[in-house]
């Protein structure tokens, strides 16, 4: 598969390393999927996909066995060694062709207009930089192609909001891999430049008492028919 983008000669190398979180977190996200439904919501993500996909942030590859018959190809970019390691695992016993590859959601290792859709399933909280990581979004989808996403974030009111925005600026990004609480998803995919269609508010857990990370936006979104100019590629 040519995964190389025209505008580099080389795949990233591992750019992020969270050893400790990556353990902790493929126990929980394996809990969550019964526990806190979460099989069922990556099966709304996912729904009536087609064709080729890039899912960003693959994580341990929970997502894989949920994608339709339909999906032609998946390729899971996922930067921390040991999540990418489980994420292959799982690709193995996936219905559909996955490729898990090293590489960076602010500099995808994949050539521009190659995928009708990509997938953000809890990755925006996490990445470096929201916007570089949306116009890579951008550039590696084809006019028209769609945004499936699934994103955790700001919500609760203005003490909730004080809340997330606190833990941001003390721990909590260093011991959760690098995670931000009070990022708004939604409105970063439309400042990006992507039009909006159907979302829904989900609550993690559905009943029971908020957390910070209670928050999450289900939905979808497209890429303007209309191809980017050149300077924005």
């Amino acid at each position: 598969m040519r995964l190389l983008s025209t505008r580099s000669g080389q795949v990233a190398r591992d750019p992020v390393h969270h050893p400790l979180f990556a353990r902790y977190y493929a126990r929980i996200s394996v809990a969550a999927e019964s526990g806190l439904g979460l099989a069922g919501l990556r099966d709304r993500l996912l729904a009536g996909l087609s064709g080729r996909v890039i899912e960003i942030g693959a994580g341990n590859g929970l997502n894989f066995r949920h994608y339709p018959a339909t999906v032609a190809e998946v390729v899971a970019i996922e930067p921390e060694p040991l999540l990418r390691q489980l994420a292959l695992d799982a690709a193995l016993r996936a219905q559909v062709p996955v490729d898990v590859v090293p590489g960076a959601a602010e500099a995808l290792p994949v050539k521009s207009e190659a995928f009708d859709a990509v997938v953000l399933s809890l990755v925006l909280c996490s990445v470096r930089d929201v916007a570089r990581t949306l116009g890579e979004v951008r550039r590696v989808l084809r006019p028209g192609g769609e945004v499936r996403f699934f994103e955790h974030g700001r919500g609760g009111g203005p003490v909730m909001t004080l809340a997330q925005k606190a833990l941001d600026h003390t721990l909590w990004p260093v011991l959760n891999g690098g995670c931000h609480l009070s990022r708004e998803p939604v409105a970063a995919l439309r400042e990006a430049g992507f039009r909006l269609g159907p979302q829904r508010r989900v609550m993690l857990p559905e009943r029971g008492p908020a957390l910070p990370t209670s928050y999450c936006a289900l939905g979808v979104a497209w890429r303007p028919d209309e191809p980017d100019r050149p300077d924005e590629r």
